[in-house]
């Protein structure tokens, strides 16, 4: 069995690869199904399945957790992820499509709370904005090397799929030579007299301020790759270019996540989350005048993941700042939740804003949503653990 060091660079490859299939699917079906004649808001709806199927797992996980450990629970999400993604060559349909997209979702959450949840518990408090930035910056990886495959589409629709699912198969099997572990003993008996909606709400009442960040990143995050490639298609844009200018906002979270992490380390990271949203309203606000240019859209794109392609990661940390550890299982799973709610909200809030408000910017409705998040992050006094 592989040391700690060696178990953390598994787990956060797992992330990374997961990262992949996200970032391939949103953009690829959103493109697929506009040429198929799809509306723009029946396509923003579609895009909600896989977060869909994140909620409808998220009351379920933490007692599995607990009686089977975390490796089976990364091995049955992982599992789900690319039997779902082959099964996507197999029949061309809106619902069937859905359905699998959901699947998807189930199977993503099971396995990215199994490993935030590992990753959390297990890291010391002064290497834990770094630790968790860098499951951020693998998630970033392969979230931006995802949409790249769209372009694979005018060589044969099914050969993403086919790849993506093959590359999830080859790192899933790395998990059968780590040793499973369970949240710690101790920890486990200051909760078991406490339902589990108990700690739920335990959770939001210490960390809600938190759980605010990775909604926002779900919202920007499905939005940009699941409507914008239709609304860049009516400006004009070519699929081609589209697939280069959408992997420009994860590729560059790549190079901001760990100094982030490291610097919400030393100065906090309210602080941080206060700088990355100012930054990101003013780049999002100055795309409204810019969004015909492919140039000025890369500019954008890039400038936009170097300050806001973190706030997942930063939102995590924050939550584990927040919380005692007898509450991070449940906090990690509303982290995972409230992601999952700002990416239902985003597509199918921005695809209505395209079909009804074809005169405005769809980029408007990214920078007044992320104003909203600014100012309730600002007001808010958090309480601290004991």
């Amino acid at each position: 069995m592989v040391n700690e060091r060696t178990r953390f660079a598994i787990l956060v490859t797992i992330v990374g690869i997961s990262g992949f299939s996200q970032g391939m699917l949103l953009p690829l079906i959103a493109v697929l199904l506009e040429q198929n004649g799809i509306s723009s808001s029946v396509n923003g709806i579609h895009a909600t399945a896989l977060y869909i199927g994140i909620l409808l797992i998220s009351p379920f996980l933490e007692k599995p957790l607990r009686t089977f450990g975390y490796k089976p629970m990364i091995l049955v999400g992982g599992a789900l992820v690319f039997t779902s993604l082959f099964f996507f060559t197999i029949w061309e349909s809106l619902w069937f499509w859905f359905i699998l997209r959901m699947m998807i979702g189930i199977g993503d959450n099971i396995l990215h709370f199994g490993t935030q949840t590992w990753i959390t518990t297990t890291t010391p408090d002064e290497r834990r904005g770094r630790n968790i930035a860098i499951y951020g910056l693998m998630f970033a990886v392969g979230f931006a090397t995802g949409p790249v495959m769209t372009r694979l589409i005018e060589i044969d629709p099914a050969l993403p799929f086919i790849i993506s699912a093959f590359l999830c198969l080859i790192v899933w099997s790395l998990m059968f030579f780590v040793r499973n572990e369970f949240p710690i003993q101790e920890e486990e008996m200051q909760v078991t007299s406490t339902k589990s909606i108990g700690r739920f709400i335990g959770s939001i009442k210490y960390a809600w301020v938190a759980f605010l960040a990775p909604f926002a990143y779900g919202f920007l995050e499905a939005s940009l790759h699941g409507n914008f490639p239709v609304y860049a298609m009516r400006l004009g844009h070519d699929v081609s270019i589209i697939s280069i200018i959408i992997p420009c906002f994860a590729a560059a979270s790549i190079i901001s996540q760990i100094p982030l992490g490291i610097l919400s380390d030393k100065i906090g990271r309210k602080k941080v989350l206060a700088f990355v949203l100012i930054g990101g309203i003013m780049t999002f606000f100055i795309a409204t005048f810019v969004e015909e240019s492919v140039v000025w859209l890369l500019i954008i794109f890039s400038v936009a993941g170097l300050l806001v392609g973190s706030l997942f990661s930063l939102g995590m940390s924050y939550m584990t700042d927040l919380l005692p550890k007898s509450l991070l299982p449940a906090g990690n799973i509303i982290c995972g939740a409230a992601f999952s709610l700002g990416s239902i909200s985003g597509p199918a809030i921005s695809g209505m804003f395209i079909d009804y408000f074809p005169g405005y910017s769809f980029f408007y409705v990214i920078t007044f949503f992320l104003a909203i998040i600014l100012i309730l992050i600002l007001s808010k006094r958090e309480i601290s653990k004991s």
